[in-house]
C-alpha cells in the first residue's frame, strides 16, 4: 500500500544543524541526496504551497520517506553528499559520470639519467609528477611531442639497464643512447632541464637559450648543430601557436557549462604553468529541466573532491556555494583555492572561449550523434555494402591554370570530419592541367605511406569526378595493391548544381543518382566540399608563397638587425607569419605597435 509522505509531521522533529538529507520513494530507493546548513529550513522548502519548479514537483510527488545525517559543518555535509551521490547515484541528482584518476607525465629525476613516462595513479614514485592532463592521449602527445624536441629517454628502467646498443630511438634521434654511454651526464641533463622547463610552461627562456646557442653555432660555423637548433626553435614555437594563454603563469582550471534542449555540457580547460595542456568535455546526467548554473553546481563537488585541485578555478556561472566548496578544497589540497567567476583581461578570453567551446561541444552532441549515424546508415544502403563503412576518404586536385597544383586528401569517421588525418600534397613533374597525373601522384604517396603501416585505409574512397577519374584511381589502387577499397566518383550535376550530383561506384556500369533530401548524398556532399576547401586553401597558400617577396623587407623600422633576431626567434619566415601580436611582442626590440604592424603585413590578405 502506498502510504503519502507526512511532510508536516516529519518537520516537527527535524534538527535545524547542518547535515545531509537522502529522499526515499516507495521501494525505498535514494532518489535525491542534499546538503544543508539547516536541515530544518532546507527540506521544508521542497513542501511549499507555491513556488516550486516542475522537477521540484515531480521530486516531491515521489517522496515517500527521508532519512537525514546530521554532521558538525556544511563543509563536512558537502563531502558527505559527494560520497553518497558518487554511491548511490540517485536519478533526480546531476551526475558526473566521469570518474577516472587523471594521467600525468612523471620525471625520475633523482637518476643520473632520468626518463619521462605516462603515470596514472597513487604519486608514490620519487620524482616529479607534470599534470594532470585530460586523457591518455594528451600525455602520450606530449611525450612524443617531447620526444621529438628534447631527447630525454622514456624506455623502461628494465629495458634501459639491458641494452648492449642503442635502440631504434636512437637511429630516428629521439634518444641520444645514454644506455650505451653515447652521451655524458651533463649534455643529457641539459635536456632534462629544458624539457622540465617546457613541462612548466617556461617556453619563452628555453627559446632564448636556443636561440643564443644557434647564433654561437653559426658563428663557429658548426651549421648542423645550428640547423639541429633552429629546428627545435621551430618545433618549440609551433607548441606555442597551439596555447591561448602568453605572458601569465600559474596552475588554473577554466570551468563552463552549457545546456541545449535538456542535455547539459561541462568544459574544462586545464592550465598548468601557464599553459595550455588541453581540455575534456563532460555530459552530466541529468532530468533535462536543470540549467547551466545548476549543472556547474553540481558538477564542480563531485569532480573536484577527491582530486587534485589546482590553486584557481574561473567558472561561467556564479556559484552560491562557492566560498563554502573554496573552504573544503583548500582544506583537502592544504592550501588556499579560489573560485572565481567575474573575471577580467586574460582571464575573461579563456573562460569566453571555454564557454564557446561547451555550447560548440553540445551543438555537435545533440546534431551530429543521431544524423552523422543516419548519413552513413543511409550511405550503406545507397551503395549496397555488407557493412558500416567506419573510415571516409576523399580527394580533390586545386590549381590555376595547371600553376602550382595542389592535392587534398580529408577524412571522416563516424563523428564527422577527423581533422588530425587530413593531408596536403603539392604535385611536382607533372604536365600542367593533368588532373590525372596529379590524382595518380597525390594517391601514389598517400598510400604508399599507408600500407607502410603510417595510417589505416579507408573504407570508401571518393573522388571528385566521373568515369574517367575512377577508372584513372582504380588504376593507381591496382598497381600499389590496395584491396577492400569501395571507390566512389562524385560528379557534378548539369550547371553544378547541388542536388544533382551523380555517383560512380567502381566495377558497376550503371550510375547512382540519388534524391536531393538523401542523408547519404549530404554526407557525400559534405565530405566532397570540405576535400574542395582544403585543396583549394592549399593551393592559395602555395602560390602566395611562390609569388610573395619577404614582408618583413616592407616594415618601416625592421632593420637587418631585427630582422635576424626574428628568425632566429620564430625559426623562419613561417615561423614569424604564424605568431600572434603578443608573440611579435615578446621579442626584446618589438614594441606592440610594431609587432602590429608586423602582424598586418603577414595577414593584408585576410583584412
Amino acid at each position: 500500500m502506498d502510504i503519502p509522505f507526512d511532510a508536516t509531521a516529519f518537520l516537527k522533529t527535524l534538527t535545524t544543524k547542518p547535515g545531509v538529507y537522502r529522499m526515499l520513494d516507495a521501494k525505498g530507493e535514494v532518489i535525491y541526496v542534499g546538503k544543508a546548513a539547516n536541515l530544518k529550513n532546507r527540506v521544508a522548502s521542497y513542501f511549499r504551497a507555491t513556488g516550486l519548479s516542475p522537477k521540484t514537483r515531480a521530486l516531491v510527488a515521489h517522496i515517500r520517506g527521508i532519512d537525514v545525517t546530521v554532521t558538525h559543518s556544511e563543509g563536512e555535509a558537502l563531502l558527505l553528499e559527494n560520497n553518497l551521490i558518487k554511491e548511490l547515484k540517485p536519478r533526480y541528482n546531476i551526475l558526473l559520470r566521469d570518474d577516472k584518476s587523471y594521467p600525468y607525465i612523471y620525471l625520475s629525476c633523482h637518476e643520473d639519467f632520468p626518463r619521462l613516462g605516462f603515470y596514472r595513479g597513487a604519486k608514490r614514485e620519487k620524482g616529479r609528477f607534470f599534470g594532470p592532463y585530460p586523457s591518455a592521449g594528451a600525455v602520450r602527445d606530449s611525450l612524443n611531442l617531447l620526444q621529438k624536441i628534447f631527447p630525454v629517454r622514456q624506455c623502461e628502467d628494465s629495458f634501459y639497464r639491458t641494452r648492449s646498443r642503442p635502440c631504434l630511438q636512437y637511429q630516428i634521434k629521439r634518444c641520444t643512447g645514454p644506455c650505451v654511454g653515447l652521451v655524458d651526464k651533463d649534455t643529457y641533463q641539459q635536456d632534462v632541464r629544458h624539457a622540465v622547463m617546457f613541462l612548466e610552461g617556461k617556453n619563452h627562456e628555453v627559446i632564448n637559450e636556443l636561440a643564443a646557442r644557434m647564433e654561437a653555432a653559426a658563428t663557429h660555423l658548426d651549421f648542423e648543430r645550428a640547423a639541429h637548433l633552429r629546428d627545435q626553435i621551430v618545433s618549440l614555437r609551433r607548441v606555442q601557436e597551439k596555447q591561448y594563454v602568453s605572458g601569465e603563469g600559474g596552475d588554473l582550471d577554466v570551468v563552463a557549462s552549457a545546456v541545449h534542449n535538456g542535455a547539459g555540457c561541462v568544459q574544462v580547460f586545464y592550465i598548468r604553468g601557464g599553459r595550455s595542456l588541453g581540455n575534456k568535455t563532460f555530459f552530466p546526467r541529468h532530468n533535462g529541466d536543470a540549467d547551466a548554473a545548476e549543472i556547474l553546481a553540481a558538477f564542480l563537488p563531485q569532480y573536484y573532491l577527491d582530486r587534485e585541485t589546482p590553486s584557481e578555478i574561473l567558472i561561467s556561472h556564479e556559484l552560491e556555494d562557492a566560498t563554502l566548496l573554496e573552504g573544503v578544497l583548500g582544506q583537502q589540497a592544504g592550501r588556499k583555492v579560489t573560485i572565481t567567476h567575474r573575471v577580467r583581461g586574460e582571464r575573461a578570453r579563456w573562460l569566453a572561449m571555454a564557454a564557446t567551446n561547451a555550447q560548440h561541444a553540445l551543438a555537435q552532441y545533440m546534431a551530429g550523434k543521431v544524423d552523422m549515424r543516419q548519413r552513413y546508415e543511409a550511405l550503406q544502403e545507397a551503395l549496397d555494402l555488407d557493412s558500416l563503412p567506419q573510415r571516409l576518404e576523399c580527394f580533390d586536385i586545386s590549381h590555376t591554370m595547371g600553376e602550382l597544383p595542389v592535392a587534398s586528401c580529408v577524412v571522416f569517421d563516424g563523428n564527422g570530419p577527423l581533422n588530425s588525418d587530413y593531408r596536403r600534397f603539392n604535385i611536382e613533374n607533372i604536365t600542367p592541367g593533368d588532373d590525372y597525373a596529379a590524382m595518380h601522384q597525390a594517391l601514389t604517396r598517400r598510400y604508399t605511406r599507408i600500407k607502410a603501416g603510417e595510417g589505416k585505409l579507408p573504407d570508401i574512397l571518393f573522388v571528385d569526378g566521373g568515369k574517367g577519374q575512377v577508372s584513372a584511381v582504380a588504376q593507381a589502387l591496382e598497381e600499389l595493391q590496395v584491396s577492400g577499397v569501395t571507390l566512389v566518383g562524385v560528379a557534378k550535376g548539369p550547371a553544378r548544381k547541388p542536388g544533382l550530383e551523380t555517383l560512380f561506384l567502381s566495377g558497376s556500369e550503371t550510375p547512382i543518382i540519388l534524391p536531393a533530401d538523401s542523408p547519404a548524398l549530404h554526407l557525400v556532399q559534405q565530405i566532397r566540399d570540405e576535400a574542395h576547401r582544403f585543396a583549394i586553401t592549399g593551393h592559395r597558400q602555395r602560390r602566395a608563397k611562390a609569388r610573395n617577396t619577404s614582408p618583413l623587407e616592407k616594415i618601416p623600422g625592421i632593420g637587418a638587425r631585427r630582422r635576424r633576431q626574428l628568425l632566429n626567434q620564430f625559426g623562419g619566415m613561417q615561423g614569424i607569419a604564424r605568431a600572434g601580436v603578443e608573440d611579435l611582442a615578446n621579442v626584446q626590440g618589438i614594441s606592440k605597435q610594431l609587432a602590429q604592424l608586423i602582424y598586418d603585413a603577414f595577414h593584408a590578405d585576410n583584412n
